[in-house]
């Protein structure tokens, strides 16, 4: 027996505010993407480049887009093998009109410690970069032209810390542009719409999770939309229009 059914009102407007900031969204457009690994993103990453004005990477996954530039990223959290991949997608982008914007100051530790000493380095002092140094966030530079091109935007979608945000000091540049995303908000200047488990935990570490336009509890299925996956339960309604 098929018992009529209907979505509720979390997921209408789930599905409406997802729409808005990739579907039909008013430009320019910019997708802030971190995490860890450029693996479990590359999909993602290739679907952004041919749907935002502007793609901002974060997290570790800078370090693989890095490296792939020839920068020495040290004892950083990088995926090697996957070099190849990360300039595929930086051509793609460029082909497609989507620019990529990437560290250009990085902060760097000996260790992943919480309130360990770290520095500021250009990223052409990372040719000196010792052995044991990682790069666990972006520098003060890289934040400050992040947030410029923010407030020239007038959608964000983000998915993703832009670095180790769970230990001082390398929370400093997620809290930054969350909090300028927040305040662009509040203001009425962009649509800001954030998902993902790290993202939420980021936002409501910044402070701002409340102040974003949308931020979705869909998880995994938050991030297949990004992908441009087709979504069962989203096309089972459609179909029953």
């Amino acid at each position: 027996i098929l018992l009529p059914s209907a979505a509720g009102l979390a997921m209408a407007h789930e599905i409406e505010s997802l729409e808005k900031v990739l579907g039909n969204p008013e430009r320019p457009l910019v997708a802030v993407v971190g995490g860890a690994k450029v693996s479990t993103k590359l999909r993602l990453l290739e679907n952004l480049t041919g749907r935002v004005d502007h793609l901002i990477v974060g997290g570790a996954m800078a370090n693989s887009f890095l490296a792939a530039q020839g920068y020495d990223v040290g004892s950083s959290l990088a995926e090697l093998d996957l070099l190849d991949e990360a300039r595929r997608v930086m051509t793609e982008a460029e082909q497609r009109g989507c620019r990529i914007h990437l560290p250009s100051d990085v902060i760097l530790a000996s260790e992943f410690k919480e309130g360990t000493s770290s520095r500021v380095a250009e990223l052409d002092e990372l040719a000196n970069i010792g052995d044991g140094e990682l790069i666990l966030d972006l520098g003060p530079k890289t934040v400050q032209a992040l947030i410029a091109v923010l407030e020239s935007c007038k959608s964000l979608v983000w998915n993703g810390p832009l670095g180790a945000f769970e230990m001082t000091p390398f929370d400093g540049a997620t809290v930054a542009l969350a909090q300028a995303a927040a305040r662009l908000a509040r203001e009425g200047k962009i649509l800001a719409v954030a998902g993902g488990g790290d993202t939420l935990a980021a936002l409501a570490h910044a402070g701002v999770k409340d102040d974003f336009s949308y931020v979705s509890t869909a998880g995994g299925a938050f991030l297949e939309w990004m992908e441009g996956k087709t979504l069962p339960g989203v096309e089972a309604l459609k179909e029953t229009d």
